[in-house]
């Protein structure tokens, strides 16, 4: 599928002046990336990148950013049957021990899924949020690909600079 809109995150404050730049995902890992690659973990909505950046269960100092996204090559998990086709299922996604499977395995089954799509072409992953309080209807783009160009445009939304100060 091809996403165009408006993405956001709420980021930690330590990485709000690099916005494109992946890198907290890039050296943690994330359940859709392996540590040392970098991802963009954006939201479709702003409730839904609070509750993202905020899992731990209290409100922490957080930036919220918006972009303007154009990405052309997106999987989307909402599709059962390719889902299905390509070896994954919801519960598969929704698994809490990727982190375990990191460590004990070097990679989360999550992670090869997303290697998988990144080799088959794809430029991010349209998934449910995993985090507390979230619903059906709460949806992340995982980002493996973006720039200021197609085929996965990524634009800031910071017409006043504010990042920059």
């Amino acid at each position: 599928m091809r996403f165009q809109g408006k993405l956001y995150r709420a980021l930690n404050p330590v990485f709000a002046r690099e916005p494109l730049s992946g890198r907290g995902a890039e050296l943690y890992g994330g359940r859709f990336n392996r540590k040392g690659t970098p991802a963009l973990y954006t939201c479709l909505s702003v409730m839904t990148a609070l509750r993202e950046a905020n899992q731990a269960g209290r409100l922490q100092p957080t930036t919220l950013i918006a972009y303007d996204a154009d990405i052309e090559r997106v999987f989307d998990t909402r599709d059962g049957a390719e889902l299905s086709r390509i070896g994954m299922t919801a519960s598969l996604l929704a698994d809490p021990t990727w982190r375990d499977q990191m460590k004990t395995k070097g990679e989360a089954r999550t992670q090869a899924f997303a290697r998988e799509l990144v080799s088959a072409g794809y430029h991010g992953l349209l998934v449910r949020s995993f985090a507390p309080g979230s619903t059906e209807d709460d949806l992340n783009l995982v980002l493996w690909g973006w720039g200021s160009v197609a085929p996965s445009r990524l634009t800031l939304i910071d017409d006043e600079q504010r990042l920059s100060r």
